[in-house]
């Protein structure tokens, strides 16, 4: 399939009040151990990798942030595709 980068901002909508961390540190760490390259960023994280295997992921994150009991889950998602393998790091190298 086509390589992509796919960032994702994973947004877990509680109660008023209620420290939605947890739930966020959970995606990035679906998202580590699925052994696609990503790197986390302020605001959002990309990843890259065949865009079926990543928009499998996303899935299955918001799946395991309901399971855990988050009420409701909002992801702001942005794909490049096709993307030059390995561009994930290359793209930025000139900032870093």
């Amino acid at each position: 399939m086509l390589n992509a980068l796919v960032s994702i901002q994973v947004i877990p909508q509680a109660e008023s009040g209620s420290n939605i961390i947890p739930w966020v540190d959970r995606a990035i760490e679906l998202i580590r151990v699925s052994g696609l390259p990503y790197r986390v960023g302020p605001m959002e994280t990309t990843l890259e990798g065949d865009l079926g295997q990543c928009l499998d992921l996303l899935q299955n994150v918001h799946a395991e942030l309901v399971r855990l009991g988050c009420p409701s889950v909002i992801a702001q998602i942005k794909t490049y595709c096709p993307a030059p393998v390995g561009s994930l790091y290359q793209l930025t190298e000139k900032y870093n």
